[in-house]
């Protein structure tokens, strides 16, 4: 698909989004809600081989079998070129596209800085002269590295993460607090909560751990099993994504041009408790292998959502007990091919 439209379409008939990583888990069920919608979009991804290029591949097919408007510029955003081309008649722009996962980034950190700190300032750079394009910006619950406080909420300090892939995320925010000062567009950072669902990524760990369980083989536990997350379901992050690109600025209130909001399911799940569930949902026992805690692990995240409750009407419709169910039918029903 490089360097062709996927479907043309006329860019100003219609509110036209770009999307950066849109050919990924979070990014194609958001394609694929907004092209529902009835709006353009545009897709800005490389296609990084981090994980299986087939799945983003079949993830593209999927967008593109809904034969709407939908046109695939692949690119790296850290290539002023791409990103001006994929900028063309914008409407609003929604930045997914990074390098994720805390233990990569350990191993590779001068990659993630490059990759999370130059393609979002290359993308907020084109943006120049364009203040009506609101600008959302993918973040992470991982910025909030140890904190003791729970639940965590935006205001919290958040200045001492406990990995590259977390520094970067709270480097991207600061990046995107300064562009709106400067030149005033709206922006709007999402503190993602451990999100999963259908074509979840493979190394993460509800993917990860429902294929070990189905295989019989062990789960790698990292600690004592009593460490905790707060999941949420993709379909209720995708709901939060689009509300916060279409939410608007109340020009009585400078202070609503630039937002921080977590988005998340306001409830914890041990690791012992999910992989339990998962167990359940499978019929099968869970084998564990016990280790220790790793480096850039942190004990808990809990999302306080009361600022998206209240300015963008985000509430999480999938608790854990439902949505683990709905992936592992997922997973039966693509098991034994590529899994996207």
């Amino acid at each position: 698909m490089e360097g062709r439209e996927v479907n043309s379409f006329a860019m100003n008939s219609k509110e036209h989004v770009l999307v950066t990583g849109g050919a990924g888990f979070i990014g194609s069920h958001l394609c694929e809600t907004l092209l529902e919608q009835g709006r353009s979009v545009t897709i800005l991804d490389n296609l990084d081989p981090f994980y299986d290029v087939a799945i983003k591949e079949q993830n593209l097919a999927r967008l593109q079998s809904l034969g709407k408007d939908l046109r695939m510029v692949r690119g790296d955003i850290r290539d002023p070129d791409k990103v001006r081309e994929a900028m063309e008649g914008v409407s609003g722009v929604i930045h997914l596209a990074a390098l994720a996962g805390v233990r990569p980034s350990l191993e590779r950190p001068t990659e993630y800085w490059s990759v999370n700190l130059v393609g979002t300032q290359t993308l907020l750079d084109a943006l120049k002269g364009r203040p009506e394009v609101p600008f959302v910006f993918g973040s992470s619950s991982s910025i909030y590295g140890g904190n003791e406080k729970v639940p965590f909420h935006e205001e919290d300090p958040v200045d001492e993460p406990v990995s590259p892939y977390a520094a970067t995320k709270k480097a991207g925010e600061l990046c995107c607090r300064v562009f709106h000062h400067l030149y005033g567009n709206p922006v709007s950072c999402l503190r993602f909560f451990t999100v999963y669902g259908p074509r979840q990524r493979p190394e993460m760990a509800i993917h990860k751990f429902t294929r070990l369980i189905d295989e019989g083989k062990k789960i790698p536990m990292f600690g004592d099993g009593e460490s905790s997350r707060d999941y949420t379901f993709v379909s209720d992050i995708v709901k939060g994504v689009v509300a916060s690109l279409d939410r608007r600025v109340d020009p009585g209130d400078p202070s609503s041009g630039f937002r921080i909001y977590n988005l998340g399911g306001s409830a914890t799940t041990t690791l012992k408790g999910l992989i339990d569930r998962i167990a359940s949902a499978l019929g099968k026992e869970a084998l564990i292998e016990q280790l220790p805690m790793q480096p850039g692990d942190v004990l808990r995240t809990f999302a306080d959502v009361s600022r998206a409750e209240k300015e963008l009407g985000f509430q999480a419709e999938v608790p854990i007990d439902q949505g683990i169910p709905l992936f592992v039918d997922w997973y039966r029903e693509n098991k034994g091919r590529t899994q996207a």
